[in-house]
């Protein structure tokens, strides 16, 4: 049974606004008290996890690194910003559980004194993708030419563009296939604009004038156009949102790196005041959004309380969590958690599971895969599946092709008899004003943090700025480990692992004949120039 998968109705949108900013006018919001610490992004924590599996429930335990630089401390009941923790200072190792859900109250303060004169500015940060059949070669080259999706080892750094081509080149064809199955391109610019201009006109309603940026990493309109036209309308105070609910250095922590790096080159934004907010997966808005969706979605089987609620996360390489310290895992389970927690209270209590998808090369990325789980849930006797897009808030390849068309026919083949899938958030009009919420709570931190207001700056989302946001979530940036050793020889973990490493072998092999003698397939193609 093929649920209907089509996201809240969006408006066509602009995303700028007026150019001239009148006085807002007053607003409130106000931050939980807070309680026991967690220092989520990169500290010691662990903590127990019960996941009801057809009925049965199953432990799972989540556990992150450590790191000595804090500058943002997560609390158990909200967020609170600090600055960074000096190497030789000792970290608090008695962490409380994860499972915060945070919440918006009201507090009277004045948006005089935050905002005044100011023009405020809300950058939204997102993947990306081809709108057309012809843009899918050129996308698939500004993906793979991002050292942080394909690491070289620094003796092949030079080869990261003549790598990118050739792979861009080869994936081209099948990947043009999965859009022409979605009708000729990726939707989400259009749904990306569309959630812009209804963030802008949630905000204009809450009192708060802003324009609304979209900055997309590898395709139009890229982060660096974003920033040229938040230039030209004379932002001074920029809020960056990246629309990824939880963090990962793969996805938000690569558009703050770039974003970092057009920082530091250019005098006016070294001066102009921003804060971000690198994730938002605990604001009760997206998890009763989220909650909504699934509980509607349930209407639509036979026997609702039967169906096993089977979410899907885009996975990571596992390297990215147990050697770089990624948040990702351990905010998803929460975020899953939470949702959860949510459905109970409205009588819910289906089984459930958390899975990943769209792993890509021959590492080892997040386990368990969506389609081995899959597999196994359908050998299990589960009949009904309801799938939830975790980790997407729009429409793109990963729901629309990956898994309303390839998960659904291996769910069908696999003994699952009922299928359904519930939609992205796209406009839905509860995330949106949650978002907007999110952006007004953030102003106060807008700028820098003062250690003598530390007490003072709680906030209800996690906030910082560009560099310490790195400095705390992502600290090895500048040279991430490989999610395997290159040339770590011996037995491996997998066969998978080792053809992969001869493949990537063979590949260095070719394109250094390439390079140094001028001859090759790649010449003859045209990919690389000829050499007279």
């Amino acid at each position: 049974m093929q649920m209907n998968s089509a996201t809240a109705p969006c408006p066509p949108s602009s995303c700028s606004t007026s150019s001239t900013f009148p006085p807002p006018p007053r607003f409130t919001s106000v931050s939980r008290n807070s309680k026991s610490p967690l220092a989520l992004p990169r500290a010691v924590c662990t903590s127990q996890r019960m996941y009801r599996f057809a009925g049965v429930p199953n432990e799972a335990y989540l556990s992150s690194n450590t790191s000595t630089n804090y500058v943002v401390s997560r609390y158990s009941f909200g967020w609170s910003e600090t600055q960074p923790i000096l190497p030789n200072q000792s970290v608090n190792k008695d962490l409380s559980p994860l499972a915060a859900l945070v919440t918006s109250k009201s507090q009277n303060f004045s948006t005089a004194s935050l905002v005044g004169d100011e023009k405020i500015g809300v950058l939204l940060l997102n993947l990306g993708g081809p709108e057309t059949l012809e843009d899918v070669q050129p996308f698939l080259f500004n993906l793979f030419a991002d050292p942080d999706i394909i690491r070289l080892p620094r003796l092949f750094r030079f080869l990261q563009k003549p790598l990118a081509q050739f792979i861009s080149v080869v994936r081209a064809p099948k990947s043009k296939e999965g859009y022409a199955s979605i009708g000729g391109g990726s939707p989400l610019r259009r749904i990306t604009d569309a959630q812009a201009e209804e963030l802008r006109k949630s905000l204009w309603e809450k009192n708060l004038p802003a324009k609304v940026y979209v900055g997309m990493r590898y395709w139009h309109p890229f982060t660096e156009e974003a920033i040229e036209q938040i230039k030209r309308d004379g932002i001074t105070k920029l809020v960056v949102l990246p629309l990824y609910p939880q963090f990962s250095i793969s996805t938000s922590g690569s558009s703050l790196r770039l974003l970092e790096s057009i920082f530091r080159e250019d005098e006016y934004l070294v001066n102009m005041q921003h804060t971000v907010i690198p994730s938002w997966y605990q604001r009760e808005g997206y998890i009763t959004a989220m909650a909504n969706l699934i509980e509607k979605e349930l209407q639509n089987f036979d026997s609702p309380e039967q169906v096993m609620i089977f979410f899907s996360a885009h996975g990571v390489p596992l390297a990215y969590v147990e050697e770089a310290g990624d948040p990702y895992k351990a905010e998803m389970e929460e975020c899953v958690d939470l949702i959860m927690e949510e459905l109970e209270k409205r009588k819910i209590t289906n089984a459930y599971t958390l899975a990943y998808q769209s792993r890509v090369g021959p590492v080892e990325w997040l386990k368990p895969y969506t389609d081995e789980t899959i597999i196994k849930l359908g050998q299990k006797g589960v009949k009904s599946l309801l799938a939830v897009p975790i980790s997407f808030v729009s429409e793109h390849i990963e729901t629309l092709e990956e898994i309303d068309v390839e998960y659904k026919e291996l769910a069908l083949k696999s003994g699952i008899e009922k299928w359904g899938r519930v939609p992205a958030l796209g406009c839905e009009a509860t995330f949106i004003s949650d978002l907007a919420d999110a952006v007004i709570e953030s102003l106060p931190y807008v700028g820098a943090m003062a250690v003598s207001n530390l007490e003072a700056r709680q906030s209800l989302v996690p906030l910082g700025s560009v560099e310490e946001l790195l400095a705390t979530y992502d600290s090895k940036r500048s040279e991430l480990p490989p999610p395997v050793t290159v040339w770590e020889w011996g037995w491996t973990k997998s066969a998978e692992t080792w053809n992969g490493r001869a493949a990537m072998l063979a590949v260095f092999v070719l394109l250094v004949l390439e390079v140094t003698t001028g001859e090759g397939f790649l010449h003859q193609w045209g990919i690389l120039p000829l050499f007279q």
